[in-house]
């Protein structure tokens, strides 16, 4: 489809609506339906950002296309705020954090600090309302810019950190506990053990009375494991026990095996028996970059090691 009249379509709309926006704040203007010409813009400026999302021309090379749909968005983007701005003037909340937010879906490829900046202007605007499972959802939306866009793994645990508190505080468990394993897992990949555990701990116990979820607390125990083993073998030893007192179905699990003979090979110094046990259990259950991670970590605590797990 030929969408090449839509950009032009739409830099029409935005002229128009500039043009009464400026004239609502005349005298003239406002003495006669000043903000029957406000909200007009506003709706113009929503028209206009639809546009722009719609003339993405994909006929051209590659580097030209790319170029264009950031233009495209960052215009978007513009006119979207635009729109944000004049229905707070007009004291519509609701409809200038659903601009806002638009603005921020718009930004995101093209200007992530900035989507990230109007994502923080709803959330404002949906906490004053006391909508608090929505500004978790973009507190998560943050997050993923965080992590995919501008990789600030701080930033993405902080924002996870806030959706989990907002979805607790609205009885969301799972919602929160989805957010908070986000936290566990980059912490860990930080290096911060203690929160790592806690988290992982937290999660299970959450979880292992839950007749639908109970399946997953011996993963999450099994985590927080590396992560105490990591630290200390000894803590990783005591960590165990408690777990296997605390869920007695971690006892018979694949992972609480792998545990076992990993440690027995900890404690012999013995690198070989180690990577065994690793490739036994990736033969059945293939161990994704995070446990990868993890092991390699407790395999380097081995006198003599060359740190891979071949």
């Amino acid at each position: 489809m030929d969408n090449s009249g839509k950009e032009k379509e739409a830099m029409q709309l935005m002229a128009e609506a500039d043009k009464k926006v400026k004239a609502s704040g005349s005298f003239l203007g406002g003495m006669f339906g000043g903000n029957h010409k406000v909200e007009d813009a506003c709706e113009m400026y929503a028209r206009a950002a639809n546009m722009f999302k719609m003339a993405k021309n994909w006929s051209v090379t590659y580097n030209v296309c790319v170029c264009v749909c950031v233009c495209v968005c960052l215009a978007a983007g513009n006119a979207f705020c635009q729109a944000a701005r004049l229905h707070m003037q007009l004291q519509n909340k609701l409809d200038s954090a659903t601009s806002f937010v638009d603005a921020g879906n718009a930004y995101k490829k093209a200007d992530p600090p900035e989507a990230i900046n109007c994502l923080n202007q709803a959330i404002d605007i949906y906490t004053d309302m006391g909508r608090f499972t929505i500004a978790a959802k973009h507190h998560i939306t943050i997050a993923e810019v965080y992590e995919s866009e501008l990789v600030d793994i701080e930033k993405a645990i902080a924002h996870y950190e806030q959706a989990a508190d907002y979805y607790k505080g609205e009885e969301s468990n799972s919602s929160a506990n989805k957010c908070l394993l986000k936290v566990g897992h980059y912490s860990a990949q930080l290096e911060q053990y203690q929160k790592a555990i806690e988290i992982y701990e937290q999660v299970a116990m959450s979880t292992m009375d839950n007749p639908l979820l109970k399946y997953n607390a011996k993963e999450y125990f099994f985590k927080a494991s590396l992560c105490h083993f990591i630290v200390d073998e000894l803590n990783a030893k005591l960590a165990i026990e408690k777990y296997e007192e605390m869920f007695p179905a971690f006892t018979d699990s694949r992972e609480l095996k792998l545990l076992k003979k990993l440690l027995e090979a900890h404690e012999e110094q013995n690198s070989e028996a180690f990577t065994e046990a690793v490739k036994e259990f990736d033969s059945i259950s293939r161990l994704d970059q995070w446990l990868t991670t993890m092991l390699l970590r407790i395999k380097k605590t081995i006198q003599g090691d060359a740190g891979d797990l071949k």
